[in-house]
């Protein structure tokens, strides 16, 4: 068992890494609560349907990965006013996205978009899965050599009469150290 337990760790964090890179745990498949509040919302309906799609693809700037649909910031509450604010004015989605992009930067979207800026970002899962993946083939490869070393000297024999009798007598020795140490 001691022997596999690093073979374990390296996995268990290859599997974490595969559910945090894979997005498994993104604001989208975890229940929140909603902070919109009664006054926010807009008479009609369809709009405040497209202000809450919005709202959820936005990304509290204070808060931790949380959309502005979900946080109690100020700032949060801030722009989903202007969301809202923008959307009675007749602006489309995806002028007002681009409104805020301007003004905030990719950060602001909860998915930013695939761009050279970006790449890191999504290619950092597949770094992860590659990395996990290199170390775990590693160290099997070297548990393979540090098993097929131990069979070949316990198949080898070749220590000496004289070098068997001198390990004894330190054997010996160091016996009696530890029973003079335990008086």
């Amino acid at each position: 068992m001691t022997r596999h337990l690093p073979q374990i760790i390296v996995i268990i964090g290859f599997a974490i890494s595969f559910v945090i890179g894979s997005g498994l745990l993104t604001p989208a498949t975890i229940s929140t609560a909603h902070a919109l509040t009664a006054e926010e919302m807009l008479a009609d309906p369809a709009l405040e349907s497209r202000a809450r799609n919005l709202s959820k693809q936005l990304r509290c700037l204070v808060c931790q990965n949380q959309s502005i649909d979900d946080s109690d910031a100020d700032l949060a509450k801030d722009l989903r006013r202007e969301v809202r604010t923008q959307l009675v004015a007749g602006q489309t989605d995806a002028a007002i996205l681009s409104d805020l992009r301007a003004k905030y930067g990719d950060y602001v979207l909860l998915a930013p978009p695939l761009a050279r800026d970006t790449m890191a970002l999504w290619l950092a899962p597949v770094g992860f899965i590659l990395l996990g993946i290199a170390i775990t083939l590693g160290m099997r490869r070297r548990a393979v050599q540090i098993d097929s070393a131990d069979n070949n000297i316990s198949a080898d024999n070749s220590i000496s009469s004289a070098d068997r009798a001198r390990i004894d007598a330190l054997k010996r020795q160091h016996e009696n150290l530890n029973k003079r140490d335990t008086r």
